[in-house]
């Protein structure tokens, strides 16, 4: 049996861009997730703990770093791909300061990946 984790608003902070100056200093991301668990039954050992997802998420937007918000948001949703009990996972990485310059409301990316 699999059940779905939905986790939005997940604050980071991470040296991405492809812009001159982007990676000189921490920005704020905002990690929102689309996690299919493997659920079997009602013990917290049976599945996937949120926790350890939230925390995978943010370790990779802080850990490594890219030019492209989309490399980001793939290697966000592999790092919760590798968790255990894990099954799919779509992410969306947003990123606060890039919709800001342009004058839009968000600017995000989003990767899917499976087992």
């Amino acid at each position: 049996m699999t059940s779905r984790l939905f986790l939005t608003g997940i604050t980071c902070s991470g040296r991405h861009g492809a812009n001159p100056g982007e990676k000189d200093l921490p920005q704020d991301f905002v990690v929102d997730l689309d996690v299919e668990v493997e659920a079997g039954g009602d013990e917290l050992q049976q599945t996937a703990d949120y926790r350890t997802i939230i925390s995978a998420a943010r370790a990779k937007v802080a850990d490594e770093s890219f030019d492209l918000l989309e490399t980001l948001a793939n290697a966000v949703a592999n790092a919760v791909l590798a968790l255990d009990g894990v099954v799919r996972v779509a992410a969306i990485v947003h990123k606060p300061a890039a919709a800001r310059s342009n004058e839009v409301q968000g600017v995000a990316a989003g990767a899917t990946v499976e087992r």
